[in-house]
């Protein structure tokens, strides 16, 4: 069993404040593909699957539970707070809301990894991507003494706890690095998304 935290706290300041889970992607919420992609990892198992944030959600699905920020307005790092003080795994795959191209075998592999971690996360050409990784709930501690001490930075975090890191060239296996690993931050981004489709 693991727990996965969906991220939709965020305040999406440059999207207009808009809700960039419920933005249609090929005919479909990328929450709920991001939902169906968690219940691929599981494979029929139980999965522990949340969504955290502040942000008021409507129609929540029988899937998930939803959790608030303990902490808020500090943001990832609350979201990764919340999600590792409410988990019911030893294991935490963090998800940001706004990605619509990650996938389960992607997903899959990065948990598989946690085995000697506290932090397994994806780096490509473009940096770390800690809000596609997986978290072990030995993280819990020190992000609380950050959101305590005002330090906010997920990457401060990373430096501080035993990381695996997913270079590109590994997760080429899964498709291309830059599209699965992709978000959609403001409008232009996701026309562009919207152009395209699903496809690769």
């Amino acid at each position: 069993m693991f727990s996965a935290a969906i991220l939709i706290g965020g305040k999406a300041s440059r999207f207009d404040g808009r809700d960039k889970s419920a933005l249609i992607v090929d005919g479909q919420t990328i929450l709920s593909r991001q939902l169906e992609v968690v219940a691929g990892v599981a494979q029929g198992a139980t999965a522990d699957v949340m969504l955290v944030g502040g942000r008021p959600i409507h129609d929540v699905p029988e899937s998930a539970r939803v959790v608030a920020d303990i902490v808020p307005g500090c943001g990832p790092l609350s979201g990764l707070h919340a999600a590792l003080s409410s988990a019911r795994s030893a294991l935490t795959l963090i998800l940001a809301c706004d990605m619509p191209f990650v996938t389960s075998p992607l997903l899959g592999h990065l948990l598989s990894l946690a085995g000697s971690a506290d932090i397994v996360v994806p780096r490509t050409i473009r940096g770390y991507h800690p809000l596609c990784a997986v978290y072990s709930r030995a993280c819990l501690e020190p992000a609380a003494r950050r959101l305590a001490s005002g330090d906010f930075t997920l990457m401060s975090l990373v430096d501080e706890m035993r990381v695996r890191v997913v270079t590109a060239d590994a997760l080429e296996m899964f498709g291309d690095p830059d599209r699965l690993l992709a978000n959609v931050n403001t409008s232009i981004e996701y026309r562009a998304i919207e152009a395209n489709g699903m496809q690769s």
